[in-house]
Formats: C-alpha cells, sequence, structure tokens
C-alpha cells in the first residue's frame, strides 16, 4: 500500500513541476480568476493522491487534474452565485467540461504574459511567475526577496487583485506590442536567474533552474524568436559555468582563474547552437548580443575583448545604461586602451557609487595604472558594499595583494 501512495506521490510531484503552468493556464483561461484557479487546483490535487491510490495512476495525469480542477471550479462557483451573478460563468464552465482537457490548447504563453505586465511593479511580476507559472511555494519567493511569508503573500494578493481590477487582459499581445511586451517577460526570466545565480542560498529552491526551465517553455512555445533563443542562450552559457566561479573554499574566482575543466561543456555547445540560430534571424536584440558577450568569454584561448567590446557599442546603442558602459570600460581596459577606460570610468562616478562592481573595477584598474593608495580606498569601498561573502573574500585577497610601497602614487 506504501508503494501505491508514494507512487501517486511521485507521479502528483512530477506532473505539478512540468505541467502546472498550463493546468493553471487552462483554468485561469475559463475561470477569469487567479486565485479561484489555484484553489480549485489544490483541491484537485489533494483527490488525486486519494484517487490515485486506490484506482492506480490515470493515463494522461495533467488531464486528470484539469478536469477534476474544473469541477471543484465549478462547485465553488455554484455555491456562490445565490443571485445568479455567477451564471455567465457557469455555463462556461460547463461547456468546458464538454472538451476533452487532452484538446484544451495550451494557454501558458498568455499567463506568462499576464504575470509579466508592465503595469505590476518588477518584483510583483518576478514573485507572480514564479508562483503561478513555477509553482513554488510562497515561503520559497519570500526568502529569494528576503520578505516574511505572510508579507510575500499579501504582495501576491494585491498582484492579482490588479490584474483583476485593472482589466490586464489575459492574452498574448497584438503583433504590434510584441517585442516591447516580449522584453517584459525576459526580463523576468533573467531576474529569476540573477537571483539564484547571486544568492544560491537564499531559498529552499533553484531559482537557476526556475529561470532556465522557463526560458525553454518560452522558447517550445514561441519557437524560432531570435530573442527568446539569445535569452535561453544567454542563461545556458552562463549557468554552464556556474559551479566553477568559487574554489573549494567558496572565494569567487574571476573567469581567468576559473577551471575550465568544471565548465558543463554539454551545456555551452546547447547554448552556442541556440545562439548561431539566433543571431541567424533578422533584426537585433539584447539578449541575442548579451549571449555573444557569454560566448566571446568562453574562447578556449580567452576572451575576444575586441569582439566583446564590439559588441558592448551595439549594446549600448539598444540599452544606454550606466551599467553597460561600466562593462564596456572593463572591455576597453583589456583591450590595452587603460588610460581612456580610466577616463570613461570617472564619468560614471555620479551614477553608480553605491554599485559594488563599479568600485571593484576601479580598484582593479587603478591597481594596473599604478595609482596604489586609490585602488586601496577603491577596494575598501567595494568590500563594503559587497552583499556576497565570496566577493567580499575575493577583493579582500586582492586588497591583501597590492604592494606596500607606494612610492609609485596614489
Amino acid at each position: 500500500m506504501g508503494d501505491v501512495a508514494g507512487s501517486a506521490r511521485a507521479c502528483l510531484d512530477r506532473t505539478l513541476r512540468t505541467e502546472r503552468g498550463r493546468i493553471m493556464a487552462a483554468l485561469i483561461a475559463r475561470v477569469g480568476d487567479f486565485d479561484l484557479a489555484e484553489e480549485a487546483l489544490q483541491e484537485a490535487a489533494t483527490s488525486a493522491l486519494a484517487h490515485w491510490g486506490r484506482s492506480g495512476l490515470p493515463d494522461r495525469p495533467d488531464a486528470w487534474l484539469i478536469r477534476v480542477a474544473f469541477r471543484k471550479a465549478i462547485d465553488r462557483l455554484r455555491g456562490a452565485a445565490r443571485d445568479g451573478a455567477k451564471a455567465d460563468a457557469l455555463a462556461l464552465l460547463a461547456q468546458s467540461e464538454a472538451v476533452p482537457p487532452e484538446a484544451i490548447a495550451d494557454e501558458r504563453l498568455r499567463l506568462i504574459f499576464t504575470c509579466c505586465h508592465p503595469a505590476l511593479d518588477e518584483k510583483s511580476r518576478v514573485a507572480l511567475t514564479l508562483r503561478t507559472v513555477c509553482g513554488l511555494p510562497t515561503r520559497a519567493i519570500a526568502a529569494t526577496f528576503l520578505d516574511s511569508e505572510p508579507r510575500m503573500g499579501q504582495r501576491l494578493s494585491r498582484a492579482k487583485a490588479k490584474i483583476a481590477g485593472a482589466g490586464i487582459p489575459f492574452r498574448v499581445p497584438e503583433p504590434e506590442d510584441w517585442p516591447g511586451r516580449l522584453g517584459s517577460v525576459l526580463h523576468v526570466v533573467y531576474l529569476i536567474y540573477t537571483a539564484g545565480y547571486d544568492s544560491p542560498a537564499a531559498a529552499d529552491c533553484d531559482l537557476c533552474a526556475e529561470a532556465l526551465f522557463l526560458a525553454r517553455m518560452l522558447d517550445a512555445l514561441r519557437p524560432e524568436e531570435a530573442e527568446v533563443e539569445g535569452a535561453l542562450a544567454l542563461l545556458l552559457l552562463t549557468e554552464a559555468r556556474r559551479h566553477a566561479r568559487t574554489d573549494d573554499e567558496g572565494m569567487s574566482l574571476s573567469l581567468d582563474r576559473q577551471d575550465a575543466a568544471r565548465w558543463d561543456w554539454a551545456m555551452i555547445g546547447e547554448g552556442l547552437g541556440i545562439l548561431t540560430a539566433a543571431v541567424a534571424r533578422p533584426g537585433d536584440g539584447p539578449y541575442r548580443i548579451k549571449a555573444g558577450l557569454a560566448a566571446c568569454r568562453l574562447r578556449p584561448f580567452g576572451p575576444d575583448w575586441r569582439a566583446i567590446l564590439s559588441l558592448y557599442d551595439r549594446l549600448l546603442a539598444i540599452e544606454p545604461t550606466p551599467v553597460v558602459r561600466l562593462n564596456r570600460v572593463v572591455a576597453l581596459a583589456e583591450t590595452g586602451a587603460l588610460s581612456e577606460a580610466l577616463l570613461e570610468l570617472s564619468a560614471l562616478a555620479g551614477a553608480l557609487d553605491d554599485y559594488q562592481p563599479f568600485h571593484a573595477t576601479k580598484a582593479d584598474l587603478l591597481r594596473r595604472a599604478g595609482r596604489i593608495e586609490a585602488a586601496r580606498a577603491a577596494y575598501v569601498r567595494a568590500i563594503t558594499l559587497s552583499a556576497r561573502p565570496q566577493d567580499a573574500a575575493f577583493l579582500r585577497k586582492r586588497l591583501s595583494e597590492l604592494p606596500d610601497d607606494t612610492a609609485c602614487g596614489g
């Protein structure tokens, strides 16, 4: 009996992990309510454990969950429809029951665009996507943002209420709106990835894996979309070296000090193949460029800094931000133009004074220029601003390596 129950639990967990977004999208498309859809799915999942444990696993667990969740939603609406206000919704749900769950179109693209609507603030977009599309528990999302579970629950409730109150449509944008709205979706996916990459212990979930799951889903739902391919390639090429970026003591390693044998070369090959397809398509986009930057850093004989500088020039035309300019400064210095790089860096001081990578870059460039005392001060400032212990340890090591003799300047 225990084996049967265990098989039922394993099947349910696997189905919810891979199909929850599709099931939720199908439910929301018909009931028009995030909370009702989630409550109905939770009830269906509870029923699944009991039913599958008695009768065995269904051929299509996802279709079973959709069918039962529809019925649970109908029961809830019927109980609330004392004044007939829900009659239209009940009729719609009744019609939905007549359609085999296997034949229901995949609505996940609509769900992702709704969760990532620009009317929601950035944090809410990320949280709602993780909760609704990925199915992460509220406690894990709260831990990612260093929030309490009740506060994150309130944020999610407000986001759902805003979607309902503002009449945010549950649909894929029209062709003329696609480029701008797709950028919002990809930005959320990238934020989820960087949250996991920068703070791998922030939550009891692997946010990098969740972001890759979303990127692959988008690529499957919208094939041959160059920016989606670019985003997926970027995540793959970055993820491929995630486990080589620290040493055995947990200290951060710069790219030139990483052991390439620890990189996932199969993942790199997949990312490069997707990037090749993306760059062959017309147009230019930030994620294709960023994936190209990642690829240029993974060459066997070291990064191609002139190609990287050229790519940053292209990226600046699309995203003229101080952070992109800072990254271009690094590339400029690596091509040998150290004096020019320091001049451009000084122009960014006001905009990036509280940005740790600015001071880490400043320290490194001043060290190369022989301005040791100025470099020492920049290292101290960068260490103070470091959020990750690994980064602080790396910078303290660099600071300790500075020569004591400061006669050469400061």
